[in-house]
């Protein structure tokens, strides 16, 4: 029997800190890190790309991104599902 292997798909979670463009979104993912000289953690950002289909998440909101095939030059993750609902100024 041959057995299909699925690809891993990575899942990033972040705040979204701004909508850019139509059906697109800014999220900003955190991570902590061990400084290499100091062994202090530290905080790291990386601001990605979201596509999001239906238009639905709004800013301050922190959500789920899967990783998928590129959608342009800079989307390679799809909206995957709210985590929380934030509070829109």
């Amino acid at each position: 029997m041959s057995e299909v292997k699925k690809a891993h798909k990575r899942i990033i979670q972040g705040a979204v800190v701004s909508k850019s463009g139509n059906k697109s979104v800014a999220i900003l993912v955190e991570r902590h890190v061990i400084h290499p000289r100091y062994r202090k953690i530290v905080k790291r950002f990386k601001r990605y790309i979201v596509h999001d289909e239906q238009n639905s998440v709004k800013v301050g909101d922190v959500i789920e991104a899967i990783e998928c095939k590129p959608v342009s030059k800079r989307k390679a993750f799809t909206f995957h599902r709210l985590v929380s609902a934030g509070v829109q100024l």
